[in-house]
């Protein structure tokens, strides 16, 4: 026996949610978004694109490395962006050193 696949049909009144205004969506289900999810956003439209990344091998102490991966996915990332923070400080500061 045969069965009928169920994604070939919508079950959907797609008539009924075209009609609806933004006002009668029901968003109560959806959890809020907390500023440090915005903060984790990239946006890079209109900005010059990123660097290259460059693959190499680096020695880390291990609770250094734990600590980063227990903040969750993206913390090489997060390690590349303090390593850019630090290097722009310094850079910023080796900068005014020349200029006095």
């Amino acid at each position: 026996m045969k069965q009928k696949s169920i994604s070939e049909e919508s079950v959907t009144d797609w008539e009924r949610v075209e009609a609806m205004t933004d006002a009668e969506i029901d968003l109560s289900d959806i959890p809020a978004i907390a500023p440090e999810k915005f903060a984790q956003a990239i946006v890079r439209r209109g900005l010059q694109p990123s660097p290259k990344k460059q693959q190499l091998t680096l020695r880390l102490d291990s609770d250094v490395v734990a600590w980063f991966k227990a903040q969750g996915q993206g913390y090489q990332s997060r390690m590349n962006a303090l390593l850019r923070a630090y290097m722009d400080a310094h850079t910023a500061e080796s900068k005014q050193s020349a200029q006095r």
